[in-house]
């Protein structure tokens, strides 16, 4: 008995202006019966139920880029981060629908990421990489500080700790996209705090309600205008311990 995703052509149409082409509903499909495999060996997600998969995976991983599902990029593709991927959320279904894109599925735990190397050669995705290691190392690191257009961030600690994360990996002028559930004015006023010590401007914070559930998510957009300053991000578990 497979598990059958749901389609929700229309669904796709009305919130995101995209629908999945037959290939990627396809790869949807695989990711999922993969993600359900990977869960028997470890603790890869609580969402396993066909229509919350489809809600708080796809569809939710997808809204945060929704700007993006309709660019092309032709001329120059864009290097994109996933930082604290886990599962591959929102990594991989943004891989699978911004084909023209280039991105790193970054976590600490060798665990997942060898779950999502083998992910990516099922699925054929040949624009995505994995990384193991933790965002305050690499953020220090030469090869990818200053290296990406847009960073990605879904349920990693609070938003100013995102903020720490993703602003010294982006070039000028790249994007953080911050994934959250509920949000208050108290965390914009501590995020402003944070945005402005790393070089960074608090662009656009959108609510949105689920199609499904009917749940309340937000999305912050940071831009990234000045140059990080050396001393961030901080060493492992200060962002967290002493958020900015």
């Amino acid at each position: 008995m497979t598990n059958l995703l749901p389609e929700m052509a229309e669904i796709w149409q009305q919130t995101l202006n995209w629908q999945p082409t037959l290939q990627q509903q396809t790869q949807f499909q695989k990711l999922y019966e993969l993600i359900l495999e990977g869960n028997r060996q470890q603790n890869l997600t609580r969402i396993v139920e066909p229509q919350e998969f489809w809600e708080k995976h796809l569809w939710d991983s997808l809204r945060g880029i929704a700007s993006l599902l309709s660019v092309n990029f032709s001329s120059a593709s864009p290097a994109l981060i996933d930082i604290g991927t886990g599962a591959g959320f929102p990594g991989i279904p943004v891989t699978i629908t911004v084909p023209n894109c280039t991105i790193t599925l970054l976590d600490s735990t060798r665990k997942k990421i060898t779950f999502l190397d083998n992910i990516l050669s099922e699925l054929a995705l040949t624009n995505a990489k994995t990384l193991v290691g933790r965002a305050e190392e690499i953020g220090q690191h030469p090869q990818h500080r200053r290296a990406y257009n847009i960073a990605l961030i879904r349920a990693v600690g609070s938003a100013s700790v995102c903020a720490e994360y993703t602003l010294p990996l982006l070039k000028q002028g790249g994007l953080a996209i911050i994934y959250r559930g509920n949000w208050t004015e108290d965390e914009t006023a501590a995020l402003q705090n944070a945005v402005n010590q790393l070089g960074g401007v608090i662009e656009s914070i959108e609510q949105f309600t689920t199609p499904l559930s009917h749940s309340i998510r937000h999305c912050v957009y940071l831009r990234k205008i000045s140059t990080t300053p050396v001393q961030f991000p901080r060493a492992i578990g200060i962002p967290s311990q002493k958020p900015l």
